[in-house]
């Protein structure tokens, strides 16, 4: 290899080498560094285009002087802040700070700012420029500082949003639903509830549902609106009564499986009834709501205004790529959406409702939960990316990568690697940009959420780009800006109140899991994956105190499930073994991970891990029961139980490897939120879970391993 192309490849922040999950050193191929650069906007056909990158990327990542910094630098708070580039000592600065007042002084080093202990968004004022200084606490806030406990034990559950029911909710879960079912978790100890994505989806184009494959994560789902919040009950009737929606409605309410693109239309139908209702009455009522929409719709600015206009494009031009859109309208600055926007403001406004009545939805849920008690409440999640071809993309197309999708390299568990297809934060854009779009996400996500869970945290490091077109072995990995990102977490964290859980499940970079411990946010351990080296499961007291407890994922196996080996039928019926499993063999291992698990929870007699048959003579619901115990007993601050796992379902939310051959996002639950947790066997599943984080909390904490 060059030395020049090595040089080059290096400072787009392409990793050279890597360690995969066998513990292997790979190197990323010659050729497979000049496609990504080229797709980076770094082309590396030869020495001379080389040489023209690298100055490129020269003036990008060390500016000659303060007119080219970046428009925001971050730092810790009470350490000295690093500056883009070098100044002459005794140049003169001042600091606007966010909470008011100002600090003149003069730099004492060429490269460093005097220490800083205010958090926040601060100006700073230096050489002729004015740029934002984020001054970032040292961790993230923390289920410590939410109870004022030096030992958090607290509980909660995971749901999935859009399975919860309610007598006219349409067939879609939505925000009233999750207001009562938070209110009931609340009333049975639950401290936390942590919900799927609420991203923005697709309004043109409900085929496409899948929350983790959002148009954009800047705002939220318009389907888990609940308008009865603002505009009343009599209101929302009335507007269902047309034609026959209501009729629609009920069938839909009926099913065991959510039909989400006969759900968005009919719920789209009558959200737009109620919204020319309401352009259209002259009542005081109506004038007070329309108020209200005006001042949401004027403090969202042009993030809100932009995806409104992107809705109402896909409305006109269908279900579409905007890349495929005509030239001037690709481009939201272009005077031509303007024009658009002003000759349909109503579709334009409809839209803009939308999100008043989500956003609204999620606010009174979040409060409803803090009302019932609970000290965290609802746990937000956020994807990893968008989709290439919605309103995040592009509307902030410098800030996102072109080209290339995110997914992950061969492991234990996808020996072909993964595609998820979704698009990335490009981090030189993020960096010009000020990192807007990464605190925009931030700040939507913690706005009504007392938690967020980022989902594959490594992506604030380092992610696996794969070039369109190629297979996921045929990726590499692009480094992120990840102490600017984290401070940028932790700064959001506090302003917000709002705890964080990193999915740092799979394969991690070495020290990554301690960087975000240092950084206060959790990590997390799933009972599937908490084994010792003969894959016995641990002990509750051998857990890890800096993490999330958990007994599954949506990804993963119920525990039900697991125990009936219901996860091992799916993967054989649909082709998902790998070549050296069988259903045989894979329900031959399963026989005697069960009788390790029911070892480890003391449902076995003698504590026998040869007795198989009687580990499948266990009832399922005792099984259920312990893991709910062993869960409780960990050291961890926080343990979440899946609300499959209270209930003792079979079925997960989610078969990775599949699009419509398994119902992933589809399955709702069979009670009403209300009554969903009020059985004799959920409310004694949830009494131990209960009793046992209370006991763990009272017992004095394991010393440190040296």
């Amino acid at each position: 290899m060059s030395d020049t192309l090595r040089q080059l490849a290096t400072a787009a922040g392409l990793l050279l080498e890597w360690e995969d999950s066998d513990g292997e050193t790979r190197q990323l191929p010659e050729e497979r560094q000049r496609r990504l650069l080229s797709i980076l906007g770094f082309p590396a056909d030869d020495e001379p285009a080389m040489r023209d990158s690298l100055k490129r990327l020269k003036r990008l990542n060390e500016p000659e002087g303060p007119e080219q910094w970046p428009p925001l630098i971050t730092a810790d708070g009470g350490y000295s802040v690093a500056l883009p580039s070098s100044l002459t000592p005794g140049t003169p600065f001042t600091l606007i700070l966010e909470q008011g007042g100002r600090r003149a002084g003069y730099l004492e080093k060429r490269d460093y700012l005097p220490a800083v202990a205010e958090i926040g968004y601060h100006r700073l004022q230096i050489a002729n420029v004015e740029i934002t200084l984020a001054v970032a606490p040292a961790q993230c806030f923390s289920p410590k500082d939410a109870v004022t406990e030096p030992t958090p034990r607290l509980w909660g559950l995971a749901a999935q949003l859009y399975a919860l029911r309610r007598p006219g909710d349409g067939g879609i879960g939505d925000a009233l639903a999750l207001e009562i079912f938070a209110a009931r978790a609340a009333e049975q100890g639950a401290a936390a509830l942590a919900i799927s994505p609420t991203h923005a989806m697709f309004s043109a184009d409900p085929e496409r549902y899948s929350p983790y494959s959002p148009s954009s994560r800047l705002l939220h789902n318009v389907l888990y609106g609940s308008p009865e919040i603002l505009l009343g009950k009599a209101a929302v009737k009335k507007a269902e009564a047309q034609g026959d929606l209501e009729a629609r409605m009920r069938r839909l309410e009926a099913d065991d499986y959510l039909d989400w693109p006969a759900a968005a239309r009919t719920k789209l139908a009558w959200l737009r009834t109620l919204y020319d209702d309401l352009t259209t009455r002259q009542d005081s009522e109506a004038q007070a709501l329309r108020q209200n929409l005006a001042a949401f719709r004027q403090a969202g600015g042009s993030l809100l205004e932009d995806h409104c206009r992107f809705e109402a494009l896909q409305m006109e031009f269908g279900p579409s790529d905007w890349h495929d859109w005509p030239q001037a309208l690709r481009d939201p600055a272009n005077p031509d959406v303007s024009r658009f926007a002003e000759a349909h403001s109503q579709e334009v406004g409809f839209h803009a409702f939308l999100q008043w009545v989500a956003d609204q939805g999620l606010a009174h849920a979040q409060k409803a939960a803090r009302d019932a008690g609970m000290k965290v409440g609802l746990i937000a999640d956020l994807a990893v990316g968008a989709d290439a071809a919605g309103s995040q993309t592009w509307s902030r197309q410098s800030e996102m990568l072109e080209g290339v999708s995110i997914g992950a390299p061969p492991d234990l568990l996808n020996v072909h690697g993964q595609d998820w297809g979704l698009a990335a934060f490009s981090p030189y854009g993020l960096v010009h940009a000020g990192f807007r779009s990464f605190i925009d996400m931030l700040r939507n996500a913690f706005t009504h959420a007392g938690g967020l869970r980022i989902d594959h945290i490594l992506g604030l490091m380092r992610l696996w780009l794969i070039p369109y077109g190629a297979p996921p072995t045929e990726g590499g990995y692009l480094r992120y800006p990840f102490d600017d990102m984290l401070r940028l977490v932790a700064l959001e964290s506090w302003r917000h109140r709002g705890i964080v859980i990193g999915e740092d499940l799979g394969t991690v970079a070495p020290g990554f899991r301690e960087h975000l411990a240092a950084r206060g946010i959790l990590g997390m351990q799933v009972l599937w994956f908490e084994l010792d080296e003969n894959d016995a499961f641990l002990p509750a007291s051998d857990w890890s105190a800096e993490a999330l407890a958990t007994t599954s994922t949506h990804d993963l196996p119920t525990v039900a499930g697991w125990w009936a080996g219901r996860d091992i039928e799916w993967r054989s019926r649909l082709g998902l073994l790998k070549e050296t499993q069988s259903t045989e063999s894979e329900q031959g291992e399963r026989r005697r991970a069960r009788a390790r698990l029911a070892s480890t929870l003391g449902l076995l007699c003698n504590g026998s891990l040869t007795r198989t048959l009687e580990a499948s003579d266990i009832p399922t619901s005792q099984v259920l029961d312990a893991c709910a115990r062993h869960l409780g007993r960990t050291p961890a601050p926080l343990a979440l139980l899946p609300v499959e796992d209270a209930l003792g379902l079979e079925e997960q939310a989610n078969l990775p490897g599949t699009i419509d051959e398994h119902p992933n996002w589809q399955r709702r639950w069979t009670a009403d939120a209300d009554v969903l947790l009020a059985s004799d066997e959920v409310r004694h599943r949830l009494g131990e879970l209960a009793r046992a984080r209370k006991a763990s909390g009272t017992e004095a904490p394991r010393e440190p391993q040296s």
